[in-house]
């Protein structure tokens, strides 16, 4: 007799409250890299100002997975979020529909677990002070996964073009365990800090390569368009460059896209992907005054996996 499909999962963000863990998804995506390289395909659709993105994924030994989900820049003086969306997940053996999930749960500790994941094979052991680019939903995810997964960090600096956002952002966490500041002075926090986290909607640079001291780790988020980036030249030249995934970034994001056009990094110059990076012996930090930088770029099979690991939670 052939098995009874059963209903699929409706998983919202307020199911997932209080369930999920920062540590459990940041090795979620570890362990999601040591299956085989995922199958994955992207369409974009609309202006730049507001686009529909539709990612889809198949991981051997997962499933298959495809997240549709619109960004519109102006939302925010809506009242509307900027990202919204559904994620599927479809069961590896018989194709079965197991879930849909919020796509901004989903967006949330993709983003931020990819970014620890990074920062936890690339940063300075002793990293002691997170510097926070922006204050945006995406940056309160980044204080509370960073010092949920690396316990060394001691001080967060928040720092936003609209002073009064780092400040309302650094009043509204609570249960962090760390010192939070809201910051003025953006170059100034750039040379303090150990890890430097920017999670902004830029065009043009906003962290400068001269501003960088020895040893520091850039955790490059915001830039998702060919016309979107957040270092300068300076920066993507002097550092070891890696990626969560060359698919996605190379040839895609003007993070990368810009500084190859000038000349200033070739495509070579990304020295690995998260596939790389959670291999052992791999090349990571070479020395404590190297500069390290991550760009996320994001990517279908990064969804699959966190979707996956949030379906497996909420089935318990």
């Amino acid at each position: 007799m052939a098995r009874k499909s059963s209903a699929p999962q409706f998983l919202s963000y307020g199911d997932a409250t209080g369930r999920l863990s920062w540590r459990d998804a940041v090795e979620a995506l570890r362990q999601g890299h040591t299956l085989p390289q995922a199958q994955i395909r992207d369409v974009f659709l609309g202006p730049p100002t507001g686009t529909m993105m539709s990612r889809s994924a198949w991981i051997e030994g997962l499933g298959y997975g495809a997240k549709t989900f619109t960004v519109f820049d102006g939302n925010a003086a809506r009242g509307l979020p900027t990202v919204q969306g559904a994620m599927l997940v479809f069961d590896k053996d018989d194709g079965r529909l197991q879930a849909i999930v919020d796509s901004p749960l989903v967006t949330e500790f993709k983003t931020a677990a990819d970014s620890v994941l990074g920062a936890s094979l690339l940063a300075r052991p002793d990293s002691r002070h997170l510097l926070v680019v922006g204050a945006g939903t995406v940056a309160a995810s980044l204080v509370r996964a960073y010092t949920a997964v690396l316990p060394g960090i001691e001080r967060v600096s928040v720092w936003a073009r609209r002073p009064e956002q780092a400040q309302a952002l650094v009043a509204g966490l609570s249960g962090v365990k760390a010192e939070l500041v809201a910051v003025p002075d953006l170059q100034a926090a750039v040379g303090q800090a150990d890890i430097v986290s920017s999670a902004t909607m830029a065009r043009q640079p906003v962290i400068l390569g001269d501003w960088v001291r020895p040893g520091t780790h850039v955790d490059l988020i915001g830039a998702f368009k060919a016309d979107m980036r957040e270092a300068d030249d300076t920066l993507m030249a002097r550092a070891a460059l890696f990626v969560d995934s060359r698919e996605t970034t190379l040839g895609h994001i003007g993070e990368l896209m810009l500084p190859i056009a000038s000349g200033a990094i070739t495509a070579e110059s990304v020295l690995g992907d998260l596939y790389d990076l959670v291999r052992p012996g791999a090349r990571r930090r070479q020395s404590e005054d190297e500069i390290t930088v991550f760009k996320n770029g994001g990517g279908a099979h990064l969804d699959l996996m966190i979707a996956s690991y949030i379906a497996r939670v909420m089935a318990g």
